[in-house]
């Protein structure tokens, strides 16, 4: 996936500073966030979507937990895990990633 930017950064192309990083997922603080903590959890090889993840339930649940962990260091007891499927639910990068907000009150709709 020479295009896609999360693949760029898992290669090390495009900079990132990174929160975790282990042989399946790398976690990074968002460039743009909207929250006082916001790190994305993606995984390292290319997975469009969540709908194209469901092969795979040991990664899904290593990036749940893994953001639990990180939200924890950060001393974010209470934190949103979110992630976009598809361009009508805001999916701008076709890379399947999730969103660690916290640090705030937290609203709905999101933002």
């Amino acid at each position: 996936m020479s295009e896609c930017v999360f693949c760029k950064i898992v290669a090390g192309e495009i900079p990132s500073r990174k929160v975790f990083e282990n042989e399946r997922i790398l976690a990074f603080d968002d460039i743009n966030p909207q929250a006082p903590t916001h790190i994305l959890l993606i995984p390292k090889k290319h997975i469009e979507s969540l709908n194209d993840a469901a092969s795979d339930p040991a990664l899904l649940g290593e990036i749940v937990s893994r953001s639990a962990a990180i939200a924890g260091e950060r001393g974010v007891p209470e934190f949103r895990l979110v992630t976009n499927t598809g361009r009508q639910a805001g999916q701008i990068v076709f890379h399947l990633h999730f969103h660690l907000l916290g640090g705030r009150r937290m609203g709905w709709p999101p933002g």
